[in-house]
Parts: structure tokens; C-alpha cells; sequence
């Protein structure tokens, strides 16, 4: 299975992505955690570009859509490796950001074609002023403004592609336990 946790900067994704990891080992799951950008050559050149001060400009984040789907090319290999093995994949966002972070959702969608959907997809939602508040000297580059678009474009999708949306607003237990909620079923686990 292939889970994903998406949601603006701030929301929780990777402090998510790791308990799930730790809840699903702990009930005897092999799990292969993966986050986005990778720490492949492509993921680290990401990173680096992401530390523009114009990162949100309109033909740098075109140049990032591009970039992501490379670095997502190399990820899929690996993706249906982990589940041949049985593994659960655990994904820290997905192609799902692409779409919301850039613009021209058919040009997104085309780069991305050989991007696997994933099984099941989590949007940890959060108020902007919040992630802001959250973010403060941390790498991220959005602004309030660039951060509120993102959120609404995200619940839109959300809608859309019949994403489980979790309050990111109620503390880390009560998240976890949501998301715990969502994902037992789908694995067959009790909580």
C-alpha cells in the first residue's frame, strides 16, 4: 500500500509521516518512508532552489514543477520495489503538492504521467497563520498569501480526488490518533 500525507509547509507532513512509520513497525509492518523532494541529485538541487527568495515566482516554480517530476521518475522505481517486498510505502507528500503549488494543472498533470497515484492520500489541513507561525526560521519560502492559495487549491483537490482530510490544528496525539483512524481500515489493523 501506498499512503501519502500532503498539506501546505507547516502542517505536520514529516513529524506525521515518521509516527505512522513508528505505529506501523510497532504492529510488525515493514514500512519504507519517502519524502519529496529525495535526497537523490535532482531532490537535493530542489532543495537548494527552494531557498530563492523568488521561489514563488510564476517561471521559477514552472522549472520546480519540472524538476519534481525527475525527481519523482526516480522515486516510482523505488516505490514499487518496497511493495514487492510488502512493505507500506509512507509517503511526505506526493505529485498531489505539484498540482497545488503550480500553476496549469493539465501541464502538471502531463509531466507527472508516470507518477503513481497513491492508495490512500491524507491532507493534514492547516490554517496559513498557523503554519506561518510554525514555519518561523525554518527553510520555508511562502508567504501568507502564496501559503493561503496553496491551502484552497489543496481542499479543492481534496474534494476532487477523495482525499481524508485531518484537522493539522489539534495537537500531535489527537492528528495521529485521525490519522490512525483512517489508515487501520485500510490495512486491515485494529487500533
Amino acid at each position: 500500500m501506498y499512503v501519502c500525507l500532503e498539506g501546505i509547509d507547516g502542517s505536520g507532513k514529516s513529524t506525521h509521516t515518521a509516527k505512522i512509520e513508528k505505529w506501523l513497525k510497532k504492529c510488525g509492518l515493514q514500512v519504507f518512508r519517502i519524502f519529496e523532494p529525495t535526497d537523490s541529485k535532482v531532490g537535493r538541487l530542489i532543495r537548494e532552489m527552494l531557498q530563492d527568495p523568488g521561489a514563488t515566482d510564476e517561471n521559477f516554480q514552472r522549472t520546480l514543477a519540472l524538476l519534481f517530476a525527475a525527481d519523482r521518475t526516480i522515486l516510482m522505481e523505488k516505490i514499487a520495489q518496497a511493495e514487492s517486498e510488502g512493505r507500506v510505502v509512507v509517503s511526505d507528500r506526493c505529485f498531489y503538492s505539484s498540482m497545488v503549488y503550480q500553476d496549469g494543472p493539465e501541464w502538471i498533470g502531463e509531466i507527472n504521467k508516470f507518477a503513481r497515484k497513491p492508495d490512500v492520500t491524507l491532507l493534514l489541513d492547516l490554517d496559513p497563520e498557523t503554519a506561518m507561525t510554525r514555519c518561523k526560521g525554518s527553510d520555508s519560502f511562502e508567504d501568507l498569501k502564496f501559503l493561503s492559495r496553496t491551502r484552497t487549491r489543496y481542499l479543492e483537490l481534496a474534494e476532487k480526488e477523495g482525499f481524508f482530510i485531518v484537522n493539522a490544528d489539534n495537537g500531535i496525539n489527537k492528528v495521529h490518533d485521525d490519522v490512525k483512524h483512517v489508515l487501520a481500515p485500510k490495512l486491515g489493523m485494529c487500533i
